[in-house]
C-alpha cells in the first residue's frame, strides 16, 4: 500500500489532472485477507484433556489403596484409609467438573457414582478400625474386596479403559479373603523360660479365643493359646512378679501376631505374684487360677490397653 501512494503523488506533480492507476491495477485499492478466511480457532483434544484429568484423580487414589496392605500399627492402618478416603473425595470432587468425551459420557456417569460408593466404604472401614472389628490390613482388605463400592469401581474403570485406554483403573490391589484361623489350644506363641516350679492356670469362658501374654517389664516373656469354652495349665513357672495382658478376638495371624477382627486387648490390674519357699520337709509353690469372663465374687479387674502399646 506504502508503494501505491507514493506512485501517484509523483504523477499528479508531472502532469495535471486526473491520475491514472498502474497498468493492471483497479482504480481503486483493497486489502484482501489471506487465503482460507481469518486467523484459525486452536483445536482443542477432548480425550486427551480427560485422560489427564482422569490420571491427576485416578492415581493419588491407587497410590493409597495399594497402601493399605503397608500398615503396621491400628493407628497407621487408620491414617492410611483416611488418605484413600481424602484421596476418593478429591477424585469425585475432580471428576464432577471434568467433560468426558461424548463417547463415553455413560461410562463417566457409572465411575463417578461408583467413586461416591468406593468414598462410603473407606468410611465404613475407618468405623471398623476405630471399634476394633477390624484390626489388621488382611480383615481391612477383605472386607474392601466384598464392599460393593470397590467392585463397582473396578468393573466402571474397566468400561472406561476399553473405550479408549483412559486411566481409570484404581482398583488393582489384591484382596483376600475373609479367614477364620486358629491355634492349638495350648499353642506357645512365644515359650519363655521354665524351671521354677509356678503353675498358671487360665479358664477362658468367652466367646472368642485368647491370647495371654505373661509379662516382666516391657517384654513377653510367655504367650499361649486358649481356645473359647477351653483351659490350659502352664508349668514351669519361674519366681518373680508378672503382669498379664491378653487379648481376644477372632482370625489369629502368626505374622503380625493379632487377632485381626473383633479385638480386645486388656491388662489385669493387679500383677501376679510366683515364689517358691523350700522347707526341710516340704516345698511351697505358687498357684495361680485366671477365669477370662464375668465370675461372681471374681478378685480380679482389668482395664482396656492401647493396642499399639500391647506387648507382643
Amino acid at each position: 500500500m506504502t508503494f501505491s501512494l507514493s506512485s501517484v503523488a509523483v504523477l499528479a506533480a508531472c502532469t495535471p489532472g486526473p491520475a491514472t492507476a498502474p497498468a493492471g491495477s483497479s482504480g481503486s485499492s483493497e486489502a484482501t485477507a489471506p487465503a482460507g478466511g481469518g486467523s484459525a480457532s486452536p483445536t482443542v483434544d477432548v480425550s486427551a484433556t480427560y485422560r489427564t484429568t482422569l490420571a491427576t484423580a485416578a492415581g493419588p487414589l491407587r497410590t493409597a489403596l495399594d497402601g493399605l496392605a503397608k500398615s503396621r500399627s491400628m493407628k497407621s492402618l487408620d491414617q492410611r484409609l483416611e488418605r484413600a478416603q481424602n484421596a476418593a473425595s478429591d477424585a469425585v470432587e475432580g471428576l464432577s467438573a471434568a467433560t468426558p468425551p461424548p463417547d463415553v459420557t455413560a461410562e463417566h456417569t457409572d465411575y463417578l457414582a461408583a467413586l461416591r460408593g468406593l468414598e462410603g466404604d473407606l468410611g465404613t472401614l475407618r468405623d471398623g478400625v476405630a471399634g476394633h472389628d477390624l484390626c489388621a490390613p488382611s480383615a481391612v482388605l477383605a472386607r474392601l474386596g466384598k464392599a460393593g463400592g470397590f467392585g463397582e469401581v473396578r468393573s466402571a474403570g474397566g468400561d472406561l479403559a476399553a473405550k479408549g485406554d483412559y486411566p481409570a483403573d484404581v482398583a488393582k490391589l489384591r484382596t483376600p479373603k475373609e479367614r477364620s484361623r486358629r491355634l492349638a489350644n495350648g499353642a506357645f506363641v512365644r515359650r519363655g523360660p521354665q524351671g521354677g516350679l509356678g503353675r498358671l492356670t487360665v479358664k477362658n469362658g468367652g466367646r472368642f479365643d485368647t491370647v495371654l501374654s505373661v509379662v516382666r517389664g516391657k517384654s513377653a516373656v510367655t504367650r499361649f493359646y486358649i481356645r473359647k469354652n477351653k483351659s490350659v495349665t502352664v508349668t514351669g513357672v519361674p519366681d518373680g512378679t508378672y503382669k498379664v495382658y491378653y487379648t481376644s478376638g477372632a482370625d489369629w495371624e502368626n505374622g503380625s501376631r493379632l487377632f485381626t477382627r473383633d479385638c480386645v486387648f486388656k491388662r489385669f490390674d493387679k500383677p501376679l505374684s510366683f515364689r517358691t519357699v523350700r522347707g526341710t520337709t516340704m516345698i511351697r509353690r505358687t498357684i495361680w487360677t485366671i477365669s477370662l469372663q464375668s465370675v461372681l465374687g471374681g478378685n480380679a479387674t482389668s482395664s482396656e490397653v492401647d493396642p499399639d502399646e500391647f506387648p507382643r
